[in-house]
């Protein structure tokens, strides 16, 4: 069968200091979750290069879980590849498992789990260890409203602590409470780089 090449970043180059907090707006297909999964190194580069000061943390609706696999073994095996210390995973690994609020299905298997269950885990797992830079890609809509105002004060925290966060999400209302900056992308290039309100009102007017 042939094969197609799908280019969906075209010539895109972006400076991101230690501490902003960046959203990335634009329609569907336009490049925003190929744009972080470049950034975090999932999908490698045809040309070009990323420079980063730390390993970026991409956290995603499909991020890689275990399906067969508990969801607290899950948690275990995600904290010990984020280089969490044994001791420290045994220390906190009763609180991570309350933040999921998944009670007795912590013991199921993953992929017993529903879409919304899953990302708890998932969640939970991605942000044991507070990153240095933290790729968000449409990971906080998932779960009940007192799960989503729990991830978002977590992620208030980590932006606090951490440095730099970068953000693909289709709410516009979360982008302008999270980031100051926006990169507004239309067919895998920048049509626009400024503060975050003005960006997401060109995208509106679009």
């Amino acid at each position: 069968a042939g094969k197609s090449v799908v280019r969906a970043i075209r010539g895109v180059s972006i400076d991101v200091h230690e501490g902003e907090s960046v959203g990335v707006i634009g329609l569907n297909g336009s490049g925003k979750s190929t744009l972080l999964s470049a950034i975090a190194g999932v999908l490698p580069t045809t040309k070009g290069e990323i420079l980063v000061s730390n390993e970026p943390r991409l956290m995603s609706v499909g991020s890689i879980l275990i399906g067969e696999a508990s969801g607290i073994r899950n948690i275990r095996l995600g904290c010990l590849a984020l280089g969490m210390p044994k001791a420290e995973l045994e220390e906190r690994l009763d609180e991570l498992v309350d933040f999921t609020e998944l009670g007795d299905a912590i013991h199921r298997p993953l992929n017993t789990y529903s879409s919304g269950m899953r990302a708890r885990v998932q969640f939970v797992t991605a942000t044991a260890v507070t990153p240095r830079i933290l790729l968000i890609d449409e990971a906080l809509g998932v779960g009940d409203r007192n799960f989503r105002a729990k991830s978002r004060a977590r992620i208030e925290e980590i932006i606090d602590e951490a440095g730099t966060l970068i953000m693909v999400n289709h709410s516009l209302d979360e982008l302008s409470s999270f980031c100051s900056r926006g990169i507004l992308l239309d067919g895998g290039r920048v049509a626009m780089d400024g503060p975050i309100s003005d960006v997401i009102k060109a995208y509106k007017g679009k």
